[in-house]
């Protein structure tokens, strides 16, 4: 069993505080010996989505795995060409043949289309209602998308996906995320590598023998927010992990807040320009 902590859904599953993302692992193999990597370190969230044409191989690492399916929490996304289309049931039911699988545990709208989403939401709830796929959400949201939804759906998403760490820490989506029982969930927590060498988690790492991007990362978990770093290297996989038998303190947890400076890491898709920041 893993010893990574999790925390409950509104949906009162429970969703690993840390995972494996597996954005750009495309070259042969490659997914599959970073699963295979992060299994054995006690990973059981695996996060993919169908932009990021890996879903077979993700299926493939599940599969080889000795993990029972129950243990594992898998999630994929809705990409914005089946929701302009609006070929969203059809777009799950590939992804869920791709992956090979029953049934995903959350299944996440990747971007806010506009004049899509709320259409695309409303198919999300059908899924979830069939029972093939636990939780719904949504990444890249913003308050105004979540306000959108709101006026047209009773249903409130189990987790909105953003990219959230120390110098981008989206501090009013978050309070209003949690202040509605919206699980956030990080991507690109280690901000592409932008901070690793900064002097403030540098001087904190210390204190612990730990690594900049393991303080980034426990300062994320110790928020009850579950991170996703993306890793093919087995030993970052498991040095990512390791950040479960520390504390921060309070002053420490204030001071890296204080570095926010709203720095994106990851890019904007091109249709999506000018309608999230």
């Amino acid at each position: 069993m893993s010893n990574i902590p999790s925390l409950i859904l509104n949906t009162n599953d429970r969703m690993p505080l840390l995972g494996l993302g597996v954005y750009k692992a495309t070259a042969p193999g490659e997914v599959e010996g970073a699963i295979a990597a992060a299994l054995d370190c006690g990973y059981r969230l695996i996060d993919t989505a169908s932009a990021y044409k890996n879903e077979e191989g993700v299926g493939r690492g599940i599969r080889s795995s000795s993990v029972p399916r129950e243990e594992l929490f898998i999630t994929t996304k809705l990409w914005n060409t089946a929701q302009r289309i609006g070929d969203i049931d059809g777009a799950f039911q590939r992804s869920l043949d791709r992956l090979g699988l029953d049934y995903v545990d959350l299944y996440l709208i990747h971007w806010p289309v506009p004049g899509c989403f709320i259409n695309s939401w409303q198919a999300l709830e059908r899924i979830r209602e069939s029972g093939q796929a636990k939780a719904i959400g949504v990444s890249n949201f913003e308050i105004p998308h979540l306000e959108a939804l709101f006026q047209t759906s009773g249903i409130v998403p189990a987790v909105n996906q953003i990219e959230y760490h120390p110098l981008w820490n989206q501090s009013e989506l978050y309070e209003y995320c949690r202040e509605r029982g919206i699980a956030v969930q990080a991507y690109a927590p280690l901000a592409r590598g932008a901070y690793l060498k900064k002097d403030t988690l540098l001087h904190i790492g210390e204190t612990y023998g730990k690594s900049p991007a393991q303080i980034g990362l426990r300062w994320l978990v110790q928020k009850g927010i579950s991170a996703i770093p993306k890793s093919v290297n087995p030993k970052r996989i498991a040095e990512n992990a390791d950040i479960f038998d520390f504390e921060l303190t309070d002053l420490e947890m204030k001071t890296i807040d204080a570095l926010d400076e709203k720095f994106r890491s990851a890019g904007i898709p091109e249709d999506m320009q000018g309608f999230v920041r």
